[in-house]
């Protein structure tokens, strides 16, 4: 009888993945834990202090700090899978799952399906052949080395990867290694996972291609289970069932796909909405389940894209576009750095992308240019951003596969954090108090219009007390109207100070918060 060990990488939700992984181990299965190391500590010592006593669960022994498209996330699924092997010597079978993932059958249907047959469960498609990447790079993310993250580092990847397409830099794929594509949704049976294991440690020339690969949990695992496993044993196939939108974006699931899910050949199902309380509680019985007759129709897919093109209103089968979005998700955090001084707001927002790894977008709002990933035009104007601004900030925190976000506004768009701060999501507000010098407001005059290079030295001095006056009344408007949760750091404020209110905003920790405000040039002008 199969025995599957789970492996599943999470970096939030404790409460969740408690629950998880109690559900899944109660009828005898194993799971193994990695919880990412730029989590917030105190979920991961609520997990431990939970789950330590139950001899079904192990925490992989080194966290790794995980961003997406890095070798990191497949260091810590290898981190986990060692852990599991070490731990669980009667599993049978290895699941690759995340916190958004939920069992749509029993265990006793999963087990008997394993049973089956002696097969690896992984999508498994030629790289170069296949036309399973739809857009973006192909070749580029094998044959150029990247050292940084697309998403968090933007400038230095683009940097990195023009500097080496100029000079010719580019490398081969190692002579015997074929590599493939898929979802990293596997499920592997034991010797397979042994089998990766003793070749990770043999083969320390594939290690280091994959390790500056980039989106190497797509090609990785994939690629070794078609170089070590004869092709008749492996099903090209995921045992999770997950869809995509035209705009790229994962299909969410909510309480009305109950009986859709139930009927997919599949054994989980990806992703179930945060806010989709009834449709985790009636799946979160089900695992347990004995003698349940599942009637596969396996029409999730075509039903889903019959109903979407016929622009079907609500979200019964899937996501509308941006008009019937009304909140950005209860489970969300978005941050917002307000700041009339836009170059003091993107060096904050530098030091937090670096320091933290949350995602940030610096004035999308007010810029043309900022930048933004393609999501179907939504983001193409700036009319179409503040019309559908929480579908917007949906599809960003969906395209990150994030629940924590920050964005940089300028603080005459209170229309926008009224709206913001009014919405389900947890939202904090980080107000920037500078200095407004007169040659700052002369440029700035300049800037905007009010000013020429020819304007008499009289004229400004007329205008610019009329300027800063302007100034004081958006930061005051800020204050009167009451936001929760608002915090200042201030030009005239110590480091302490500063890190301190940083603190609390990121809800990081003291000794990261003051590496952030401790930068001697993030007020100049």
């Amino acid at each position: 009888m199969a025995k599957i060990a789970f492996i599943l990488l999470c970096h939030k939700d404790p409460e969740a993945i408690i629950k998880q992984a109690e559900r899944l181990t109660a009828v005898g299965d194993y799971m193994s834990i990695h919880f990412d190391g730029r989590a917030n500590p105190k979920h991961y010592q609520m997990m431990r202090e939970a789950l330590d006593s139950n001899p079904n669960v192990v925490f992989a022994q080194k966290r790794i700090k995980c961003g997406w498209g890095e070798w990191s996330l497949v260091q810590a699924s290898l981190n986990a899978v060692e852990a599991a092997v070490d731990a669980f010597p009667r599993a049978t079978h290895f699941y690759m799952l995340s916190g958004d993932c939920m069992a749509i059958k029993s265990a006793e249907y999963a087990h008997e399906f394993l049973d089956k047959a002696d097969v690896d469960y992984v999508e498994s498609f030629d790289y170069f052949e296949s036309d399973w990447i739809k857009t973006g790079m192909k070749e580029e993310r094998l044959i150029y080395r990247h050292y940084f993250n697309e998403r968090t580092q933007k400038r230095r990847f683009y940097a990195a990867f023009n500097l080496q397409r100029k000079l010719g830099l580019t490398r081969k794929v190692p002579d015997d290694i074929q590599v493939q594509i898929g979802s990293q949704w596997w499920c592997l049976r034991r010797r397979t996972v042994e089998w990766i294991i003793d070749f990770t440690k043999k083969r320390k020339d594939v290690m280091r291609f994959f390790r500056t690969t980039w989106i190497p949990d797509e090609t990785f695992f994939q690629t070794l289970v078609r170089h070590l496993v004869p092709e008749h044993e492996i099903q090209t196939r995921t045992l999770t069932f997950l869809m995509f939108t035209d705009y790229g974006l994962p299909v969410t699931f909510y309480n009305d796909h109950y009986d859709l899910l139930l009927s997919q050949d599949y054994i989980f199902a990806r992703k179930i909405s945060p806010e989709a309380k009834e449709l985790k509680r009636r799946l979160g019985l089900l695992y347990a389940t004995r003698g349940w007759d599942f009637k596969i129709s396996n029409e999730g897919a075509s039903l889903f894209k019959f109903l979407t093109n016929r622009g079907r209103v609500g979200r019964r089968f899937g996501l509308r576009f941006w008009e019937n979005e009304g909140s950005l998700g209860r489970e969300r955090e978005l941050l917002i750095i307000v700041s009339k001084k836009w170059h003091v707001a993107k060096r904050l927002v530098e030091r937090i992308r670096k320091m933290t790894n949350v995602p940030c977008i610096e004035y999308l709002f007010n810029e043309d240019a900022a930048e933004l990933p393609d999501l179907g035009g939504i983001q193409s104007t700036m009319g179409k951003r503040h019309r559908h601004r929480r579908a917007l900030m949906r599809m960003l925190f969906d395209y990150y596969e994030t629940d924590k976000l920050v964005i940089c506004l300028d603080p005459s768009n209170l229309d926008l954090l009224n709206d913001f701060c009014g919405d389900r999501a947890k939202t904090r507000l980080l107000e920037v108090d500078c200095r407004f010098s007169d040659d700052y407001l002369t440029g700035h005059a300049m800037r905007v219009g009010l000013a020429g290079e020819k304007t008499p030295r009289e004229t400004l001095e007329r205008l610019l007390p009329t300027i800063r006056a302007d100034m004081v009344f958006e930061s005051d408007q800020l204050r009167d109207a009451n936001f929760d949760e608002h915090y200042r750091v201030r030009e005239a404020g110590s480091v302490e100070d500063n890190a301190a209110t940083l603190a609390k905003f990121l809800e990081t920790s003291s000794d990261k918060a003051h590496e952030i405000a401790n930068i001697d040039y993030l007020f100049a002008d």
